[in-house]
């Protein structure tokens, strides 16, 4: 094997290592065991591999765990985006995890892997280092990320035989080794998950359909005896507060049911991604509080914002968010709203917070890993914060998530 080969290799397999456990989950074939045993050999080749491989690393990376962001480009009319999208991802992680690529000492790598499990490029936080153990034996704070590190490169420093046993220490100390269990909510809840494509959810030959639909789950949560029912995001294709008789009438079920419904709000020439709760013959509305970027935003200066927004989202990435995250109080439980990416941020879980209601249109995405990320974003959140969430999703998704 010459050394191109062996760079090249060495990086993929970095990378596989390091995404495994998304695509185990993925095909369902999940196991704690070779998960801890995949993150700590993705973790350890980023300490040694040589300097070029961290290269193909982290583009490698980049592609694996975000290859379908492109994907949601073709419902703005910008379809030949996709790849170059995809290849965008790969340059960025790249970058991402270049600091790396400067220097071959296992310490100083390890010290800067830890540093860059801090930083978001762009406001995309969905990298988080620490998630590689949130299905395996050791913890998913940052502390327990330290101490894995520290034990990886401890074994290149250490010469002295008698402190041979301290990385395994360490990395035992690592382990969680106590399961924190959260509460289950006090109120029978419907979860519903819908399977809508995205090219035929904002259709108007979708509209009578998606409605009979919705009522009619409305109907049978009622016969059920569920206290709520919480649909997906975005649910209802349309401006909520322009459509008076639908909002009369989802106050009339009201009455006997709690009705969490995801829709669109314009207000002052603004557009919000909203929740509605109705209850008891009156609503609330939850504006989105942390927007997507790139998505429902654009994290660059403003003269970029105009022209990508112009060129690639036709003027669609102008939402707006609110100052502060909702509560909704439901037959006496407190439960703080998230609307998709946001329950994946942790500024949603600050204060407060024993129950989330999470809300999702994975359909911008399918077929691909983002739900199965997702979902393992939603786990990783759930157990940092001890909140137990239920998550209604439109495509995959849908669960009480511990």
């Amino acid at each position: 094997m010459n050394k191109i080969t062996q760079t090249i290799s060495l990086g993929l397999l970095t990378a596989i290592c390091f995404s495994a456990f998304i695509y185990l989950d993925f095909f369902s074939l999940t196991n704690r065991l070779l998960n801890t045993l995949f993150a700590l050999s993705s973790l350890a080749l980023f300490l040694y591999i040589p300097k070029k491989a961290i290269l193909v690393a982290g583009g490698s990376i980049g592609i694996l765990w975000f290859y379908w962001i492109g994907y949601s480009f073709e419902y703005q009319g910008v379809g030949y985006m996709t790849p170059i999208i995809t290849l965008a991802f790969g340059f960025i992680y790249l970058l991402f995890f270049l600091p790396l690529f400067f220097t071959e000492k296992a310490y100083i790598r390890a010290i800067l892997l830890f540093g860059l499990s801090f930083i978001e490029p762009f406001d995309w936080n969905w990298l988080q280092i620490e998630l590689v153990f949130v299905e395996t034996y050791i913890g998913i704070f940052k502390y327990q990320l330290a101490l894995v590190l520290l034990s990886l490169s401890l074994p290149a420093l250490i010469e002295n035989k008698t402190y041979r046993y301290l990385p395994l220490i360490l990395l035992l100390s690592a382990f969680n080794f106590s399961q924190t269990v959260q509460k289950d909510a006090p109120l029978k809840i419907k979860l519903i998950s819908t399977d809508i494509k995205q090219e035929y959810k904002w259709t108007r030959e979708a509209y009578k359909p998606t409605l009979n639909m919705i009522f009619s789950r409305i109907n049978t949560a009622i016969e059920e005896k569920y206290e709520l029912i919480v649909f997906p995001e975005s649910v209802f294709p349309l401006y909520m507060n322009h459509n008076p008789a639908l909002v009369q009438k989802l106050l009339v079920y009201s009455k006997k049911i709690s009705i969490i419904v995801g829709s669109l709000l314009k207000e002052n020439n603004h557009n919000y991604n909203v929740t509605y709760l109705f209850q008891d013959g009156e609503y609330k509305v939850a504006k989105k509080l942390v927007l997507v970027p790139f998505g429902e935003y654009i994290p660059l200066p403003k003269f970029a914002q105009d022209i990508i927004n112009k060129t690639f989202f036709s003027g669609a990435s102008d939402f707006v968010t609110a100052d502060a995250p909702t509560d909704f109080l439901i037959k006496g439980v407190k439960f703080r709203n998230a609307i998709c990416y946001e329950a994946t941020c942790q500024e949603i879980y600050e204060g407060e917070v024993e129950f989330l209601i999470a809300t999702s249109n994975n359909a911008w995405f399918a077929p691909s890993i983002e739900s199965t990320l997702q979902n393992l974003l939603l786990k990783y959140y759930a157990r940092k914060n001890h909140v137990t969430i239920f998550h209604s999703a439109n495509y995959k998704g849908t669960g009480i998530i511990h």
